[in-house]
Formats: C-alpha cells, structure tokens, sequence
C-alpha cells in the first residue's frame, strides 16, 4: 500500500482527517511533501497540552490540603511560586504535601529545596538569566521578549510565555495588542509544545492557546479564584473547576 494509499485510509477512519485532506485538495496539486507538512502540523494542534498550575505567591491556611486534593485529581506540574518568602516557608509547606508528590513539582525561588526534596526542577523567571552554575537538573525558564524566545526554546525544557493574554496597563488584556504580538511569534514558528502561554490563562482562551499551537498553559488566577482563603473553609468548586481545566487541554 502506498504512502497516499496510507493517508487515504486514515482518513476515511477519521472526519478531522477527512476534512483537513478535503481542503488540501483545493490547492491542486499540492504534492506529497507539503501535504504531510499541513497533516502534521494540524495533528500537533489536536494533541492535548501540558496544564501547569502555578500557586498564589502568598502561603495560606488549607494551602496544603488543597494542594493535596489537586495531586489526587491528576496534577502532574506544580509551580511553587512564592516570590521574596522566606526558604523555611517553602520547605513547611513541601514536609505537609505527599513525598511522591515532589517529583511533580518544580521550584522558582531557593533552588537548594530541589534536590533536598528530590523535586522536579527549577524555573528561572529572570530571562537574562542562565541555570546556576553546576546546575544538572532539568529548568524551565519565563521569556518576556519574543526576540529572546528562539534562545530560550534551546536551553530550556520548556519557557513560559509572559503576558500571553495579559498586555496594556494595569495587566489588562488588551485583545488587539495581544494578537498582534501572538501573531508575530507564530509567524516566526516560535510557538510550539516547548512554549506555555502564561499570564492571564483561563478556561475561556485556552481554546486559542491550543489553535496557537502552544505546549501548554500555565494557570494561576483562573483556579484559585475558585476559593476564598479568608472566608472559605470549602474548596469543591476549585477542584470542580481544576477537572474542568484538564478537559479543556484534553
């Protein structure tokens, strides 16, 4: 059977590939080696992204225990963000968490508690800056300016896309200012499975972060929102809305 024989018969089995091959046929003769190019690129963006979730950058009361009861729901990438708290801080709250969590989670500030706590990594939110020096494990890095991102993508695991839909003042999304800056990354194929839209990420968009061809997405304020650290004693409706996340990237 040949390799158009092959795709045919794909097809036939599958209406997103039956469709994407109908459209490819407007083209004429588009011949093989463009044809698969278009086919992978379409199975990329169907495939289902990597869901980061990033913790408040302050501690609170049942931190633990819901972070506890998102490991037990399938979170698989935890990102302890807790900008200028003292290590100690950091190390209470990884002695309350499972031990077989720690593997799934990676630290951005104190990077001794990765291998003290045998965690996953380290994330590096300075872009101008490189993994400490002696540094083996695996990093992830935060890039703020598409001209750096190509670098980034070949140093790190994965880089976190600031300000993905968050642009113009006081952090709100500026719709016209964010596509544009999208659409420029994209066009220079900088936006792949290595790169995570981050900031502003929530249920509604992530939709347009997978169609943008993004790895993954990063979410903080979308999920624990979800719950009120003062006054709430209850957190189903954040676990209820931490299934619906890991559908959405699905």
């Amino acid at each position: 059977m040949s390799r158009s024989t092959d795709i045919g018969h794909a097809a036939g089995k599958s209406p997103a590939w039956h469709d994407l091959l109908s459209k490819l046929k407007l083209f004429g003769r588009i011949g093989l080696p463009v044809a698969f190019f278009f086919i992978h690129l379409h199975l990329e963006k169907d495939k289902a992204m990597k869901l980061v979730i990033m913790t408040l950058p302050t501690f609170f009361v049942e931190e633990d225990k819901i972070l506890t009861a998102l490991f037990d729901e399938g979170m698989d990438n935890l990102h302890l963000y807790k900008p200028g708290a003292s290590p100690m801080y950091s190390e209470r709250l990884l002695s309350l968490l499972p031990e077989e969590t720690y593997g799934k989670i990676t630290v951005h500030d104190h990077y001794y508690l990765k291998n003290e706590y045998g965690l996953a990594g380290i994330h590096i939110d300075d872009g101008t800056k490189d993994a400490p020096q002696g540094y083996k494990g695996k990093f992830s890095m935060t890039c703020t300016d598409i001209s750096t991102l190509a670098a980034m993508k070949k140093k790190a695991e994965y880089v976190f896309l600031a300000d993905t839909f968050m642009r113009g003042n006081g952090g709100h999304y500026d719709k016209t200012g964010a596509q544009a800056r999208l659409a420029e990354a994209v066009s220079l194929g900088l936006i792949d499975k290595h790169v995570y839209a981050y900031g502003g990420v929530s249920i509604d968009n992530i939709k347009e972060a997978k169609e943008l061809g993004f790895g993954g997405v990063v979410v903080c304020e979308d999920l624990w929102n979800k719950f009120d650290i003062h006054n709430e004693p209850d957190y189903k409706d954040l676990i209820s809305h931490f299934g619906k996340l890991r559908k959405a990237v699905s």
